[in-house]
């Protein structure tokens, strides 16, 4: 068994791969490291590239686009490491980065998964939209990040470099011990693309595992490679795969009462994208909300699957509407949410 497997999932993205392939190659210079890239049944001569170019890259042939979850748990089963390093293609890391997060884990094993800080590439001094400085959800659902509310992504000036807590690591570049992973049974392929990597985070919580940002290390995203943030269909699978992981992990005593809130809120919000004439925008809420009742029986059965005995949220679920905060308190830093601190907890526990 390797000690770290970084596995970067690609579709079509040989220019990301000639881009930032290299970079990882050459920052990756540790003992113990295997670098694989899972292809997602690439038509842009991405395998071939790879072959020619980088031989000492192990690539992961899979037979159809499986998207982000079902081309990483098909991968992931092939693949014997304590670490796994779940990378985006296009991202840019930095020198070092691997180790102090390595370290961090090996001397903490309740901490399941961990994320460094996440830039914009194109932007190199504001966070990026998918982690920044790590992931929280609100009692609904709702993700935001420390340095991005909504859309409102905000400048790093240093606000967020202690190490945290958070809820959810980016799926952009996400550190899972392996043996936690498969605990927990992995990425569910039923997500497709968009918010798989939370419900991963939450059922890890769910099982008394921690999850924790470390800022000291900085990796640059370009970002909306796949699905642009104003799509239609990411949109839809934000809103479907939010329905989904509220239904498989919620506590029995919030489960009820919090579903149909969400539910309610949902359908708030697709009125007001029909007051604003995005059509499409509306019809993909309604197209979320169609999906997540056709699929009841299944989410029924997962949620017996993963029974927990925990009743109530993991203390990173921040206990109010990021929503209110957002649009009627006018809060849009993270700097502004009255959420548990979080850097003392870390202290007093890890």
């Amino acid at each position: 068994m390797i000690k770290i497997a970084i596995v970067i999932l690609n579709w079509n993205g040989k220019s990301y791969l000639e881009k930032f392939l290299p970079s990882v190659i050459s920052n990756s210079d540790m003992p113990g490291v295997s670098v694989i890239v899972a292809d997602n049944a690439s038509t842009d001569d991405s395998v071939r590239f790879l072959q020619s170019n980088f031989p000492t890259v192990r690539i992961i042939e899979l037979d159809n686009n499986y998207g982000y979850a079902g081309g990483y748990a098909r991968s992931l089963k092939q693949i014997e490491a304590e670490y796994f390093v779940l990378l985006n293609s296009d991202i840019e890391v930095t020198d070092g980065w691997l180790k102090p997060i390595v370290k961090f884990m090996d001397g903490h094993p309740k901490v399941a998964a961990c994320m460094p800080k996440i830039k914009a590439y194109n932007q190199k001094n504001s966070f990026e939209y998918a982690g920044a400085a790590g992931g929280y959800i609100d009692k609904y659902g709702y993700p935001f990040c420390r340095g991005r509310i909504l859309k409102t992504i905000e400048t790093d000036q240093g606000q967020y470099n202690n190490k945290s807590y958070i809820f959810w690591a980016s799926g952009a570049c996400m550190f899972v011990r392996s043996s936690a992973y498969f605990e927990i049974g992995g990425l569910d392929e039923d997500f497709f693309v968009h918010m798989e990597e939370i419900d991963v985070c939450w059922r890890l919580q769910n099982k008394g595992y921690h999850i924790v940002v470390i800022p000291s290390v900085e990796v640059f995203h370009v970002g909306g490679g796949t699905l642009p943030n104003n799509n239609p269909r990411k949109l839809y699978y934000n809103y479907r795969n939010s329905l989904y992981m509220l239904y498989k992990n919620l506590p029995d005593k919030k489960f009820r009462r919090t579903i149909l809130q969400r539910i309610l809120l949902d359908y708030v919000s697709s009125v007001f994208y029909l007051l604003q004439f995005s059509g499409s925008f509306f019809v993909a809420v309604l197209k979320a909300h169609y999906h997540f009742y056709k699929n009841l029986k299944t989410l029924r059965h997962k949620r017996r699957q993963w029974k927990h005995p925990i009743s109530e949220f993991p203390k990173s679920v921040y206990q109010s509407s990021i929503l209110i905060n957002f649009f009627l308190k006018k809060k849009r830093k993270f700097s502004q949410i009255s959420l548990l601190n979080l850097q003392e907890l870390i202290d007093r526990t890890v």
